[in-house]
Parts: structure tokens; sequence; C-alpha cells
């Protein structure tokens, strides 16, 4: 598993299932305890990124990931409005830190990659039609083939639009998977989409939308697989 997965996997697991309320709470407090609740969730995260990232030779792993969080969760704590904002700010500042970290290790790999498209114009010509035919082309075929079953009284209350960007994005991260060799990421995918959508399918009057999303869900998946294995293999 490549270290970016594995630094946000350890980032997921410390910061929303090893984190409790109350250290979440005492981080905030006022006292001199938050210093105390702020290098033990620190700490914890540095462990845990240790542990899953599992490269025992490399110290300075754990030690910036201690060192980042400690800072971006010190920065937060003296920012209490606006919860939403914070915690979105939060999180994006973690994960940055966690890809420029893996970039800084993966560099090579990365750099690699990028000269070999632009040596080879072929693969680069290769690359662009697989995704070009994941966004519009996918898109409608997919309304086409569900059209037969109709879209109304499906999804109420939903963002317009939402459900096309949506496709467009797990297409779009399934091909990448695939054509960087991490095919471990479609599985993360497809379960984090099940979690979301276990409460809207739960809530459903009948078989029908349950029905529909899996069909749609399913259909964009085999697409974007398929493509992705085409384009490896021309």
């Amino acid at each position: 598993m490549p270290l970016l997965l594995r630094l946000i996997l350890a980032h997921i697991i410390a910061d929303f299932f090893l984190q409790t309320d109350g250290m979440s709470q005492g981080k905030s407090s006022a006292d001199r305890a938050r210093w105390t609740y702020l290098l033990v969730h620190s700490g914890i995260h540095a462990l845990t990124a240790y542990l899953l990232a599992a490269a025992w030779d490399r110290w300075e792993i754990p030690l910036i990931i201690f060192a980042s969080h400690f800072v971006i969760d010190t920065l937060k704590t003296r920012h209490k409005g606006r919860a939403l904002r914070a915690f979105l700010l939060d999180q994006a500042a973690h994960l940055t830190v966690i890809a420029l970290l893996a970039a800084g290790y993966q560099g090579a790999e990365l750099c690699g990659e990028a000269t070999r498209l632009i040596d080879n114009p072929e693969t680069l010509v290769k690359y662009l039609i697989g995704y070009t035919v994941v966004l519009r082309p996918t898109s409608i075929f997919m309304n086409l083939l569900l059209k037969r079953w109709g879209k109304s009284g499906l999804t109420v209350g939903g963002l317009p639009d939402a459900g096309k960007w949506i496709g467009f994005l797990e297409r779009i991260l399934i091909l990448t998977f695939i054509l960087t060799d991490s095919t471990e990421g479609i599985g993360f995918l497809l379960a984090a989409k099940s979690i979301f959508r276990y409460g809207d399918l739960n809530k459903a009057r009948d078989i029908k939308t349950t029905e529909y999303v899996l069909v749609g869900t399913l259909t964009s998946f085999t697409i974007a697989i398929l493509t992705g294995y085409a384009v490896k293999c021309l």
C-alpha cells in the first residue's frame, strides 16, 4: 500500500477513533491541562502513523506528524468560533502535511512517472482518452441506461447535479487508482460511498430506490475499472 494511503488511514484512526470526547474537550480548555491533552493526542497520531507506515528506520515520519499535529491543533483551539470552518481547515491542514510528507519520500517515483508521460506522447494520449471516457460519455450512457426506471421521486432535497459530479469524481479516482497500480484504493472508495449512502437507503420507502442506486453505482464502477484496464492494455 502506498505511504500516502497508510498515513491517511493512520490519521483517520487517530483523529476519529482513538480521540475520546474528553480529549477533544480537554484540548480546548483554558487551563494548563490542555497542553497535556495536545501532547498526548499528537503522540497518538505519531505512534499510529509510525506503526501503519511500517518504515521503521524513518523516525522523521512520526516526528513530523507529531510536530505538525501539535501546531495545527494548537492554532485550532485559539479559534473556537465557526466550528465547521475550523474543522474543515484543520483537516485540510493535516492532509496537506501528509500529502507533502508522502510526496517527499515518493517524489522520485512521481517525477519519474510525470517525465515518462512527457517523453512518451502516446502514453499521455492514452491517459487522456481514459479520463475523457469516464466523464461525459459515461455520464450520458448511464443516463440512458437508468432512464427506463425514471428518477422522479427517487431523490428528494438533493443538491442540483450533485450525483453527476460525485460520479465524475469517483470514476476519476478509480481510473487513477488503476493506472497507478493502487487498486486497493477502489475498495476504500466503495466502502466510503456505502457508508454515506447507508442512511438514505435505510430510509427508503421501497426497494426501488436501493436497486436504482446499486445499479448506478455498480455501473459507474464497472465502466471506470474496465476503462482503466483497457488503457493499460493499449
